[in-house]
């Protein structure tokens, strides 16, 4: 019977537990939640959560995949040379940006398709044209995937497309922190936050305009783009990025029948549970002690950095500084760092390095440089 019992409690906490894992969590303020399955906030800058809702559960995410296909195919450049698409793999269903056998594009003119009206020919032409194969593509998304620490995220199509398969997937998480490093690349971000464009293409190329199905663009204040998707067994998904207050958010809501509106009430809500403040000793000067130089010491400073975080969360900092530098000493040379941590998290690492430069004394550079790498490397050891 005790043991029974025993049992039931443990059994009970457990459940518990899920329950209170499953809800969502502001940094401040009551109790919210959005009609998404899964749904997060992250800043940009700085990777903080400002809101979480399942936002770690494995689930598809429809055509916001194109948001890594279009990265990659940035990052590759030459975004403006033309080439006719490959016949067969612009033959996909679902949304299209109405390319055509023989059609002649631009890799750039492709980027704009996937972005905006979401296309799906868009992602498999540039998939063939890059990797030389559908499957090719997706090795590389895998990588860069894995590259960017995305552990919970796994493509199978270039599109989105998920209806045969289960193993396309990714979390709201993983997506928020795709999405602001694609938001960090010049020409992605320009394009995403276009409510359309003019590009040309065909056979032979001819002007077209290309319409976004990002809605917030219009709707809500500050957005900046960046995806949409829909597929049967996705439902609804969306990633947005909204910039207020000097900060840029990322949203994402998967599986979400009313994400227009849950997309602005959480950048509303998240905005106002945050402040701007500038990081300690950032901009601080160090006075470090030279060895061999003209000088006794240099001035080293960090760059002076604002971030956006929850009201009333402390910044916790530490200071690494070398404890000498060896002559010469160049401008901007580093000297330490400075590292940020919010909630036991590390937020950001700021270099401190040289203000000025520092000459050795003539005729005692080599013999510093040697009596000091010497010295380091007995710290080392012994250290």
């Amino acid at each position: 019977m005790k043991n029974n019992r025993n049992i039931f409690i443990f059994t009970l906490l457990c459940a518990m537990l899920i329950v209170m894992m499953a809800q969502p969590v502001f940094a401040h303020g009551e109790e919210f939640a959005t009609s998404a399955r899964s749904a997060v906030v992250i800043d940009s800058a700085t990777g903080t959560v400002m809101y979480g809702q399942n936002a770690r559960e494995r689930l598809p995410m429809a055509s916001t995949t194109k948001i890594m296909t279009a990265l990659i195919a940035i990052e590759q450049g030459d975004l403006d040379t033309e080439f006719t698409v490959d016949s067969e793999a612009i033959k996909v269903e679902g949304s299209s940006m109405g390319l055509s056998e023989g059609d002649r594009v631009t890799m750039r003119t492709l980027v704009c398709g996937m972005l905006l009206p979401s296309g799906n020919d868009a992602a498999n032409a540039a998939a063939v044209r890059i990797a030389g194969s559908i499957d090719a593509f997706v090795d590389m998304m895998n990588a860069r995937a894995a590259e960017m620490g995305l552990k919970d995220t796994h493509f199978v199509t270039p599109s989105g497309l998920d209806d045969y398969t289960n193993d396309h997937y990714s979390t709201a998480y993983d997506m928020a922190r795709l999405a602001a490093f694609a938001m960090r690349n010049e020409e992605f971000r320009a394009i995403c936050s276009q409510r359309s464009i003019k590009v040309s293409f065909g056979t032979p190329p001819s002007e077209r305009w290309l319409t976004n199905t990002n809605k917030l663009l219009d709707s809500c204040e500050g957005i900046v783009g960046v995806k949409t998707g829909f597929t049967d067994k996705a439902r609804r998904c969306l990633v947005s990025a909204c910039e207020r207050k000097g900060a840029r958010l990322i949203c994402v809501t998967l599986n979400d029948p009313d994400d227009w509106r849950d997309h602005t009430a959480l950048y509303d809500r998240c905005f106002s549970e945050t402040e701007r403040v500038t990081l300690p000793a950032s901009g601080k000067s160090f006075d470090i002690p030279v060895a061999g130089g003209v000088e006794e010491s240099v001035k080293a400073c960090s760059e002076k950095l604002d971030v956006t975080v929850p009201k009333g969360l402390p910044i916790e900092t530490k200071v690494c500084l070398e404890p000498f530098a060896a002559a010469p000493v160049k401008e901007g040379e580093q000297l330490g760092s400075v590292m940020y941590y919010l909630g036991g998290r590390l937020i950001k690492t700021l270099p401190v390095t040289a203000e000025t430069s520092v000459k050795a004394r003539r005729h005692e550079t080599n013999e510093w440089k040697k009596l000091l790498m010497g010295v380091e490397k007995l710290l080392e050891r012994f250290g």
